[in-house]
């Protein structure tokens, strides 16, 4: 019955990291970026949904909305005006613009909320299911992640916008040639990535306590999730999600919760060697 429990945890936990990677695996696939404000963008999510929950009383469900289309405007934004102007350059350029744009929103965030970690607290009690205990905050957190990823998937499958961002993904030159705007899509893909994230956040600040310190460890767990499911592909980042926060919970009852992650990061090494396409193994947004 504990293992039960624990499995139970890392199931929970894995639909939110699921949803907290996606946006992260959608703009490296798409822009070919590895974008190092992710973890910013998931932590200033968290940070708008207390601000309305705190201040106007805001419940975290109606806030969701406007937090996900402010973040998506911020991101579209951030695409348009500046990204966009090195997006074709190497990788390491791209990677180390973001990484400057997110000490900046890191230390804006740090400054206006401290490193104090803030949490919604609902307080909706427990509920039991065959000597299986969870919070009920954990699981409204996890069927509006699985929901949230769900939605993209079904966007990027039956969507005007979605098969668009599919065909840049697959040929950016072929999508070009067929009269898509490659810029407008990657702006749409880079708002939708950051949309993702600041959903996440605000996810994560209704079931644990978020402070602007947890930027890196989300970023890193956004880069395990899509090496252990796959880049480029929304179930590959259910798969690899699930599977990290499995792996962190077994990992947390049997050997402490400080070696939780590296557990998920040799897990990811030892992918990279056997299986480079992680556990999937798609290609796209399959």
């Amino acid at each position: 019955m504990q293992y039960l429990q624990v499995l139970a945890n890392g199931i929970v936990l894995g639909a939110l990291y699921a949803c907290l990677a996606v946006g992260f695996s959608l703009v490296w696939g798409v822009l070919n970026v590895i974008n190092m404000l992710h973890g910013s963008f998931i932590i200033l999510g968290g940070y708008l949904t207390f601000f309305a929950w705190q201040n106007f009383g805001i419940h975290p469900l109606l806030a969701l909305p406007f937090v996900a289309a402010i973040l998506y405007g911020i991101g579209y934004v951030t695409q348009l005006l500046v990204i966009n102007r090195v997006v074709s350059q190497p990788v390491l350029t791209t990677l180390t613009l973001t990484f400057g744009l997110d000490l900046i929103l890191y230390n804006y965030m740090t400054v206006f909320y401290t490193a104090t970690p803030r949490r919604v607290t609902l307080d909706l009690g427990h509920v039991e299911l065959g000597g299986i205990f969870m919070p009920v905050d954990r699981l409204f957190g996890m069927v509006l992640a699985l929901a949230l990823t769900g939605m993209l998937y079904v966007l990027l499958r039956g969507s005007r916008i979605g098969r668009a961002i599919v065909a840049v993904r697959m040929d950016g030159a072929a999508a070009a040639l067929m009269g898509i705007r490659i810029n407008r899509i990657y702006a749409i893909t880079f708002g939708i990535g950051a949309l993702m994230a600041g959903a996440a956040g605000a996810i994560f600040s209704m079931v644990f306590p978020i402070t602007s310190n947890l930027t890196g460890d989300f970023l890193g767990k956004a880069f395990v999730v899509c090496v252990i499911g796959g880049l480029g592909s929304v179930p590959g980042a259910l798969v690899g999600g699930l599977a990290l926060g499995i792996i962190e919970s077994f990992a947390g009852q049997f050997f402490g919760p400080q070696h939780a992650l590296t557990v998920g990061f040799l897990l990811m090494l030892v992918l990279l060697v056997v299986k480079p396409t992680g556990l999937t193994g798609i290609k796209g947004y399959e």
